[in-house]
């Protein structure tokens, strides 16, 4: 399916607005990520709820550098030939943790597809190093594909997240054109793993890149087959000209029907509006 950049520009309905940034503990957190020299997915993605979750003094951390091997059409952290693995990162975002007080953490990451391992060796270390310095601290890791290795998933899994979450991004359809290398069915695979395990599997996908309702209604049924308890459906927001148009803004009327027919299907918890992205409120999704 061809890339639909030609579409016109669409304006931002009155639900989109975000707030400015602002507030003690937001500069608090700043102040933590910036001095540590940490990457957050809130600032390279553009996350719209940055001030909600800094606000309440959270953030979700993003490891093995700011550069990302893949080059997806919505995604707007940096692509290129990433920097050499450093393994001091992980005893950083423990003590980063620590600083920070979180009582709930969401670590995510680039896709390293230069490394042998893709970076699964880097993020079991700082799972594991998150707990030894912060006992009571739960954790969501939400991790690239690992282009589907049981063992490189598992690897991650076994070091003992609360919850393992990896995004489908879209329907299966639009796939190809929004995803660089991932597919839509070895994202299913890597989620069937994770819902085998003990750890709460969770999803996410983003809407408005041209999907149906009958499109969005079979990823449901497609991650209610492999076990996910968790979907997490927002907005898709075009962060620069070069990435893929928005089609539609999606009202949150439509969002609250996702949400109804999400939860009818059997899904713990799912997360619906507008502004929701993988990681918004995930303290709720730890209990099984």
């Amino acid at each position: 399916m061809k890339n639909k950049r030609t579409h016109s520009i669409l304006r931002k309905p009155e639900w989109l607005k975000i707030k400015v940034p602002s507030g003690k503990d937001y500069l608090a957190v700043r102040e933590i990520v910036e001095k540590n020299k940490l990457h957050t997915i809130c600032t390279s993605g553009h996350c719209p709820n940055m001030h909600e979750c800094w606000g309440r003094g959270t953030a979700t951390l993003m490891i093995l550098g700011d550069i990302c091997t893949r080059a997806c059409g919505f995604c707007n952290v940096k692509t290129g030939r990433p920097e050499k693995a450093d393994w001091e990162e992980p005893n950083r975002v423990a003590r980063s943790v620590q600083i920070m007080k979180l009582k709930h953490c969401v670590i995510t990451s680039v896709d390293r597809d230069d490394l042998d391992d893709l970076g699964a060796g880097i993020w079991e270390k700082t799972v594991k190093e998150i707990k030894k310095q912060n006992p009571e601290t739960t954790i969501e890791t939400l991790i690239p594909d690992f282009d589907g290795r049981e063992d490189l998933i598992l690897q991650v899994v076994n070091a003992g997240p609360e919850v393992v979450s990896h995004n489908l991004e879209t329907v299966r359809r639009i796939t190809p054109w929004a995803r660089s290398r991932a597919k839509y069915d070895v994202s299913l695979n890597t989620l069937q793993i994770i819902s085998n395990s003990n750890a709460v599997s969770k999803s996410g996908i983003m809407v408005g890149l041209g999907e149906t309702l009958e499109e969005v209604i079979e990823v449901m049924d497609d991650l209610r087959n492999v076990g996910v308890e968790v979907l997490t459906i927002g907005q898709y927001l075009q962060p620069t000209k070069k990435h893929l148009p928005v089609i539609e803004y999606i009202s949150p009327e439509r969002f609250a029907e996702y949400e109804i027919i999400g939860l009818d299907k059997g899904f713990r918890f799912v997360e619906s509006s507008p502004l929701v992205r993988s990681s918004y409120r995930a303290e709720k999704h730890v209990l099984k």
